[in-house]
């Protein structure tokens, strides 16, 4: 008996050590791309359709009009991104819970005329009168939560009644002049309109992605050998994080040949990592995925659907209450115009362009950024073409269109794979 475990341990121990070299093993680049196509194919498309659809428009637009890819245009680009981009991130929320909110740009409205009424009027301190129309963002996203979770009704009728409320409440606010304009030498319009990084603080956070990717690789792959299971070397984890270092320097670089980066992009790039990290990151990111894919489900696991709801909603409404009072730094005034017209398409279109479902479950805080970017290049392509509006909303719509037919065939791939 004891020879004959002996010959068992002994048959063992080879694959014991075929597993320890499976560990470091980096795969063969057929084998990365036969990966690829296989995700593709079985609905995980991330953000390869934006991606593609954004490099058909550069190249579309930069063919007809070089300037559009000139370094002053895409800082102007930037700035404008900015404001709907961090209402967008607010509907990134929602739609992950496969909800909706359709008063966003009333709300950002309603924010930008309380900051001129409490600032401008009222006589307030600036950052008084900021925080208190963000927590006047957080009460309606808290009111949309509660007639969700309380009374059953459905979201889309609820911001809809918050949109006819909102755009009476900010002409009340406004009053017969119906604009406020906001004192040009203040610190909040020069961060609207003028104020750009430095060189090297843009250079220097150009660098911070990479040494990120690097710290998180080697943490993945500690924790995959100490499972025994395939990890990549330490070599190829280093080259992706340089690839990405050196594209970053370089567009740093390009834009710093015009103004440089705004400080107001800055912020909005703050805000997706910091939503990024929440839900990639955190128990409360899981939750939000678990709410998307099966409210159900998660309640009958223990989850507090109701929290999640509000913290979802209310997030949503303060996002677009800070992006509307951003809005009016970047116009030097809050207006009866603020939020109206395509804000809320914008928003919403962004959300749903950069890859976050309407179906719930699946979605990224880099989708508003992704999204936002495609619509503004959109508006800014066409307007260096001296295009009407018309143009504008055509293509928006249909490349709205689009990305959702994508969305709900991907939806359909990932069930027939068992994915979903």
């Amino acid at each position: 008996m004891s020879n004959s475990t002996t010959n068992k341990i002994d048959a063992n121990a080879p694959l014991l050590d075929r597993s320890d070299e499976r560990v470091t093993h980096d795969s063969s680049l057929g084998d990365v791309i036969r990966s690829f196509v296989d995700r593709v194919k079985s609905g995980d498309l991330g953000s390869l359709p934006v991606v593609v659809g954004l490099i058909i428009i550069w190249t579309i637009f930069t063919a007809i009009n070089p300037v559009f890819l000139s370094a002053n245009n895409l800082v102007n680009l930037l700035f404008d991104s900015a404001t709907v981009g961090i209402i967008a991130l607010g509907i990134v929320c929602v739609l992950m819970l496969g909800e909706i909110d359709l008063s966003v740009g009333s709300l950002s409205g309603v924010g930008s005329a309380l900051l001129g009424v409490l600032w401008v009027k009222q006589g307030l301190a600036l950052p008084l009168a900021m925080a208190l129309s963000l927590s006047f963002g957080a009460c309606v996203g808290m009111a949309y939560a509660y007639l969700r979770t309380r009374f059953g009704m459905p979201s889309f009728v609820a911001t809809l009644a918050g949109l006819l409320a909102l755009l009476g409440f900010q002409l009340f606010l406004l009053g017969s002049t119906g604009s406020i304009n906001l004192p040009y030498s203040s610190a909040l319009v020069d961060f609207g309109q003028l104020l750009i990084m430095p060189a090297w603080l843009s250079h220097s956070l150009a660098i911070l992605p990479g040494a990120v990717f690097v710290l998180r690789g080697v943490q993945i792959r500690n924790k995959r050998i100490a499972m025994r299971l395939s990890a990549k070397t330490l070599n190829s984890i280093l080259v992706k994080a340089i690839i990405m270092t050196v594209a970053l320097e370089l567009i740093v670089l390009y834009l710093n040949q015009s103004r440089g980066v705004p400080w107001m992009f800055g912020l909005f790039l703050l805000l997706v990592i910091a939503l990024n990290y929440a839900l990639t990151r955190t128990k409360w990111g899981r939750y939000m995925f678990a709410v998307g894919g099966n409210v159900e489900a998660a309640r009958r696991v223990g989850i507090k659907v109701e929290r999640i709801y509000l913290s979802a909603f209310i997030l949503c409404s303060t996002l677009a209450t800070l992006g509307g009072m951003l809005a009016a730094a970047r116009l030097a005034s809050a207006s009866q115009q603020a939020g109206t017209g395509d804000v809320n398409l914008n928003a919403i279109a962004a959300a749903v362009i950069g890859g976050t479902s309407l179906f719930g479950g699946r979605g990224s805080a880099w989708s508003a950024l992704l999204g936002i970017i495609v619509i503004q290049s959109i508006a800014n392509g066409l307007t260096l073409l001296n295009l009407s509006s018309s143009h504008r909303y055509m293509i928006t719509g249909a490349v709205l269109a689009i990305a959702v037919i994508i969305d709900s065939m991907a939806r359909q791939s990932r069930q027939s794979h068992g994915k979903a």
